[in-house]
């Protein structure tokens, strides 16, 4: 991976836990890794642990950020959740799987532009 979409990445990832923090969630994790790959963020809100995957884009010349989240990448990060949860004792907890969009401005800043809950 370049750095710089490792720095795109990071910018669209901390624009979503200032966002989340500001709702009032808490989070767990932040890019928690397995052998079967990494999370973006897990946080909890009323009981719920939420998985969260975050897409960054700069424009939407290849798509929204909603449409690069495929088939594969989901069954992957659902495959992530079960071992995080058992891994941490909590395979009983009230899951939920997010998605975040983030455009990433010229200026180096970046805004959330979609939240979708229970995104799959």
């Amino acid at each position: 991976m370049s750095d710089n979409r490792r720095r795109k990445g990071a910018l669209g990832e901390e624009t979503a836990v200032q966002y989340l923090t500001a709702k009032g969630w808490r989070i767990i994790e932040r890019n928690w890794r397995c052998r079967s790959g990494e999370v973006d963020i897990i946080a909890k809100k009323d009981g719920t642990l939420i998985f969260i995957e975050v897409r960054s884009r700069t424009g939407a010349t290849h798509g929204t950020a909603a449409e690069s989240v495929t088939a594969r990448k989901i069954a992957q990060v659902r495959h992530i959740a079960q071992i995080y949860l058992h891994m941490h004792g909590v395979a009983d907890t009230p899951v939920r799987f997010d998605m975040i969009a983030v455009r990433l401005l010229p200026d180096q800043k970046a805004e959330v532009m979609e939240h979708i809950e229970a995104a799959f």
